[in-house]
């Protein structure tokens, strides 16, 4: 499931929704009020229930090969997602939609690579919203290998030291995330809502860290 060209996309559990309108995000580092989308290369990264932790990792033209065996690894393919076993159930049976827009109204976001887009304006999508369906097979279409672990955490303090681009979504909600081990108990972090709010307008809590591309 990705855009065509000349159009965006944007995940989502809510079938229902027919207007998006842009609105401003507590737990994003970026300030402002948007409409969040994305576009072809991007939208792996949302075949996932939307509070799923994942860390994604690919090769690019600066991967050594030493990184390319100790974290993309044999299996295939150049690219790899992983998550906790905690959410493979939800994964197989979330029914997540993709609403699609005319990328006019929107603008990249991210350096040095945009990590999404986004609009200041209302926008509607081009259509009703369309079903993703079997998120396993969509990895396995597209040659992304999904790795299951226990925790995340570590995973993810190895390939954002490594040469591979990577990139990291609502690590928070992962079992081993620092704000969850008890010497980090009384810090606000544990106090930060995990919801990332509705699926129109919010990106929500997403570690946003990551180099190169796919």
């Amino acid at each position: 499931m990705r855009p065509e060209p000349g159009q965006l996309l944007h995940f989502s559990e809510d079938p229902t929704i027919t207007r998006f309108v842009p609105r401003a995000s507590p737990t994003s580092k970026d300030r402002g009020a948007f409409v969040w989308a994305v576009d072809a290369v991007r939208s792996p990264d949302y075949w996932f229930p939307k509070q799923c932790p994942r860390a994604m990792a690919w090769m690019t033209p600066d991967t050594s090969p030493s990184d390319r065996e100790r974290i993309i690894g044999p299996g295939g393919g150049d690219r790899v997602h992983a998550i906790e076993y905690d959410w493979l159930e939800e994964i197989r049976d979330v029914r997540l939609y993709a609403y699609r827009f005319d990328s006019t109204p929107f603008r990249p976001i991210g350096e040095p690579v945009p990590r999404a887009h986004v609009a200041e304006e209302p926008v509607q999508p081009l259509g009703p919203p369309e079903p993703v369906g079997d998120l396993l097979a969509l990895h396995a279409e597209a040659g992304i290998q999904l790795r299951v672990l226990d925790i995340l955490w570590p995973y993810w303090e190895t390939i954002t030291s490594s040469t591979c681009g990577f990139n990291g979504i609502r690590l928070r909600n992962s079992l081993g995330h620092p704000a969850h081990r008890p010497e980090a108990r009384p810090r606000t972090l544990l106090g930060q809502s995990r919801s990332g709010g509705g699926a129109v307008e919010r990106r929500g809590d997403e570690s946003t860290r990551q180099r190169g591309e796919s």
